[in-house]
């Protein structure tokens, strides 16, 4: 069984960077399909980006295209998420996920961390 835990949220201005990390507990992290979801209060838990097995391949949002960029780290066991230019709709609590097959749907994740929050102000 998977362990994730989020790390690097904090508070930031309008055009600042934030970057995150989750670190895994499973030697098999390099099997997994990785991604980062946010979620805002009121809404529902939305798909940030995603890296296949190997850094193969990665994947956005629209909303976060050209902004942030995801990538992983087989040996630490650790995926990263690089957050460039945050706008204050960026605000959400982030979770990173596991996943045997890659997709944009949250039901298709079974392994979750607890979240890290990042509020950008304006």
């Amino acid at each position: 069984q998977v362990q994730l835990a989020e790390s690097g949220g904090g508070s930031v201005q309008a055009g600042g960077s934030l970057g995150l990390s989750c670190a895994a507990s499973e030697r098999t992290f390099s099997s997994y399909y990785m991604g980062w979801f946010r979620q805002a209060p009121g809404k529902e838990r939305e798909f940030v980006a995603g890296i296949t097995r190997s850094s193969g391949s990665t994947y956005y949002a629209d909303s976060v295209k050209g902004r942030f960029t995801i990538s992983r780290d087989d040996a630490k066991t650790t995926v990263y998420l690089q957050m460039n230019s945050l706008k204050p709709e960026d605000t959400a609590i982030y979770y990173c996920a596991a996943a045997s097959v890659g997709s944009i749907r949250p039901n298709t994740y079974g392994y979750w961390g607890q979240g890290t929050q990042v509020t950008v102000s304006s």
